[in-house]
């Protein structure tokens, strides 16, 4: 979903919003300093793929275990929640990563210094950056956390390649099923009817509810009307993403307006995903496998999430719902979101607990 800079504005009263916004940054970044003796805290662009591409690296005690984010989107940067997961960054080491056409890598090199711009380039990028990062960390495996969008390549990552992670966890669990999957679809066309909206019910409907042949622009839209007519998703909107964004220390206002640019630059890459049918590509993952999602998520919603991990095989595997939370349910509850990972997911990377347990 596109954010625009007139709205972020309205976080706060335009009268002295900047100065505001200024002094909410000031603290924010008071509050995300690292100066435990065994922290880390570098970030700045890294050769990725053959693009310069923006890779943060946070966390209190290095000998807690790495997670790697694949954000959502596509070109939905997660730096902006930085300051929201700060205490994540007690119990692990975390990695955020701005991918080729998003955010900070968007506004380095602009749109025409972003390379190939596919599903296969950025399954690439995600391999060479956890590389990159087990090398510089000093670890054989990281835990893979992967948000939405980012989950269908997490999902992929996961299988191919279990010698590199220690966990997967997904969160906004993306299921497309090749474009059989359509309970967000049904759910927003009933939203619209009991809305009265008429004139959006006939553009959803003529669409049909098989994605794989919408193009990007409907895609988008139907992304854009599943945020707009669902309460709980607006309300994460205005609590959460606008205040993060606006908020955000580790961000120039040029660099909010290249985040949003980039988003619109990576619609490109939605259609292709909707291809994807995990269950021909399989349900068989030789790591421990997670999924915590939204339990009120109207755009990735829980149910199809639900069966697709019922039919997982994995060494261990765990299933959580956080409550009063849809989309973006992590950012909005970060605090249950640890505890899940506390409580199911850093046991088991830990060797705390084991797969007969």
């Amino acid at each position: 979903m596109i954010v625009t800079l007139a709205a972020l504005a309205l976080v706060t009263p335009v009268a002295g919003a900047l100065g505001h916004r200024r002094l909410r940054r000031t603290s924010a970044a008071k509050r995300l300093r690292i100066t435990t003796p065994n922290g880390i805290d570098e970030s700045g662009f890294v050769r990725i793929g053959g693009v310069e591409q923006w890779v943060q690296i946070r966390g209190e005690d290095l000998s807690n275990p790495v997670v790697v984010e694949i954000h959502g989107g596509p070109g939905a940067s997660n730096l902006a929640f930085t300051p929201y997961t700060r205490e994540w960054e007690r119990h692990f080491t975390i990695v955020r990563w701005d991918m080729r056409g998003t955010g900070k890598t968007f506004g380095r090199g602009g749109p025409d210094r972003q390379g190939e711009m596919s599903l296969e380039q950025l399954q690439r990028d995600s391999l060479e950056l956890v590389q990159q990062v087990r090398e510089r960390i000093g670890v054989g495996q990281v835990v893979l956390v992967a948000n939405s969008f980012g989950s269908l390549i997490g999902l992929r990552l996961a299988r191919s390649h279990p010698e590199l992670f220690s966990a997967y966890v997904g969160t906004d669990q993306n299921i497309n099923a090749g474009g059989r999957e359509n309970a967000a679809y049904h759910a927003l066309v009933n939203t619209l009817s009991e809305k009265g909206k008429r004139k959006e019910l006939a553009e959803i409907t003529a669409m049909g509810a098989d994605r794989t042949g919408w193009t990007a622009a409907q895609l988008a839209k139907f992304n854009k009307l599943v945020f707009s007519t669902d309460p709980l998703i607006m309300h994460t909107l205005k609590t959460v993403v606008l205040p993060s964004l606006w908020f955000s220390p580790l961000h120039s206002l040029r660099e909010l307006r290249d985040g949003m640019r980039g988003q619109s630059y990576c619609e490109q890459i939605g259609p292709p995903s909707t291809h994807i049918d995990e269950w021909a590509e399989g349900t068989e993952f030789r790591i421990p496998f997670f999924v915590f999602q939204g339990a009120r998520d109207a755009l990735t919603p829980v149910e199809p999430a639900r069966r697709f991990f019922d039919d997982v095989t994995a060494p261990v595997k765990g299933f959580g719902l956080i409550e009063d939370a849809g989309h973006l349910a992590s950012f909005r509850h970060p605090e249950r979101f640890l505890e899940l990972m506390l409580a199911e997911v850093r046991p088991v990377v830990t060797g705390q607990r084991t797969a007969d347990e």
